[in-house]
């Protein structure tokens, strides 16, 4: 698989503590996507699946689910299985002695198209939650905006938590629901810094209201501290 970051802990991509797997290449190209470093199909980044789950069978702490976005997970469809697959494998061996962990998606794509495709279909019925549909940007009110807590795990309003199973009804079901008080609850960004040979990078995991990122510039900027370049600008 085409691999972009792994991560753990990610707090702000579904509920609990998770593991986050954010898949490489992307040919949707939402206007104002804040990930325009996962676009291309790298062929250097890619590993294989068996590792990505060896870290997942590694991390030391709780894992109330597993969030896997991107770039455009179902563009990898068959690493996407392969994926899929082996964390269900991992998550129902008798010998983990903790919480069920649900499996949440990320797609551009909209649920319709996605449950229509067989391929796609059988990736579906393997997992708990998918969240879908591409990002629009005037359909993310911003932060002043009176409903903007309402998008939650959501990065405009047109986009559409599908819960899929048992699990994912009793995780999702409210906050697909419009259960707004549920939705308000917890952060929405969180910071990671990597250090790598090519130096510092800094990473925020989340769904941003529009207009935040641009704000958090300004402020580092005020600051003395220089942002660099961005994945959210061209």
């Amino acid at each position: 698989m085409l691999l972009a970051k792994a991560h753990y802990p990610v707090t702000t991509l579904g509920p609990g503590i998770r593991a986050g797997i954010w898949m490489q290449g992307c040919t949707l190209h939402c206007p104002g996507c804040l990930s325009r470093d996962t676009w291309e199909a790298d062929p250097a980044t890619a590993v294989p699946v068996e590792a990505v789950l060896g870290w997942l069978a590694s991390l030391p702490g709780p894992v109330d689910g597993v969030t896997i976005s991107g770039g455009e997970p179902f563009q990898q469809p068959a690493a996407l299985a392969a994926l899929v697959s082996g964390i269900r494998t991992w998550r129902d061996d008798p010998a983990r002695e903790t919480i069920r962990l649900d499996i949440l998606v990320y797609s551009g794509y909209v649920y319709s198209r996605l449950s229509r495709d067989p391929e796609a279909r059988e990736i579906l019925d393997m997992c708990d939650a998918v969240i879908t549909g591409p990002y629009v940007d005037r359909l993310n009110p911003g932060g002043r905006h009176p409903e903007s807590g309402s998008l939650l795990w959501k990065g405009s309003a047109n986009q559409r938590i599908v819960p899929l199973s048992s699990l994912g009804r009793r995780r999702y079901g409210a906050v697909a629901d419009g259960d707004w008080e549920k939705e308000h609850a917890g952060p929405r960004v969180q910071v990671s810094v990597d250090e790598g040979p090519e130096g510092r990078r800094v990473y925020y995991i989340g769904i941003p209201r529009r207009g935040d990122m641009d704000h958090l510039t300004s402020t580092l900027d005020r600051a003395g501290v220089r942002a660099g370049d961005v994945s959210w600008r061209p």
